[in-house]
């Protein structure tokens, strides 16, 4: 058990393994259930939630945890971040970004409600969709930021891409920003995608 758990990728193949058996006894020991819409809208928000967590734990970890504690690390220390941790963290980072957002369109999809939730259901009242919409649109406009601003000024401030002294404070201060921007925004985006799945 030790020898698995000192392993990430045995850790995961095992935990999916786990996972997968979990379906197999869902579906053989009870009434079964069909492969049809409602189970790929059922896998794709598992996944969903999945890249969900993994994007969002990310952006809380360099706010709450990397961000703040770099002034504390000495100067010796800091490549350590920088060349090995923060490239690692915005790999993954930036791919669970772009997973939630199209595991997200297609369950909204799958459902039936992707075009009331993107219009916000403009004209129909305040409801469901709306709520729902309004979470579409902000992990969207925070998906962006990843891609788009944070990623390719991350790429200078860590020397990933040639660029001076100067450029690389200002893409670091920059992506900072951003990721901040992601942070205030984050918790409104969660808010109202639970509020639709449980106050309507």
């Amino acid at each position: 058990m030790i020898s698995i758990l000192q392993s990430l990728s045995k850790t995961v193949h095992i935990s999916l393994g786990l996972a997968i058996l979990l379906l197999l006894g869902l579906h053989f020991g009870g009434d079964g259930f069909a492969f049809d819409r409602y189970f790929f809208s059922w896998m794709f928000r598992y996944l969903h939630v999945l890249t969900g967590i993994m994007w969002i734990g990310l952006l809380w970890y360099f706010n709450f945890v990397q961000i703040p504690s770099m002034p504390n690390i000495p100067d010796e220390q800091k490549p350590a971040i920088g060349k090995v941790i923060a490239p690692k963290a915005l790999f993954w980072f930036r791919w669970a970004a772009l997973g939630t957002i199209i595991t997200g369109l297609i369950v909204a999809y799958l459902n039936g409600y992707l075009h009331q939730a993107m219009t916000l259901d403009i004209g129909s009242g305040f409801g469901k969709n709306t709520a729902i919409g309004i979470g579409m649109w902000l992990g969207i406009i925070m998906a962006y930021n990843v891609w788009f601003v944070i990623w390719p000024n991350q790429k200078k401030a860590l020397g990933m891409i040639e660029s001076s002294p100067e450029e690389k404070a200002q893409s670091a201060k920059t992506a900072m920003l951003f990721s901040r921007a992601n942070t205030l925004l984050s918790f409104p985006m969660l808010l109202s995608m639970v509020a639709a799945q449980n106050l309507y």
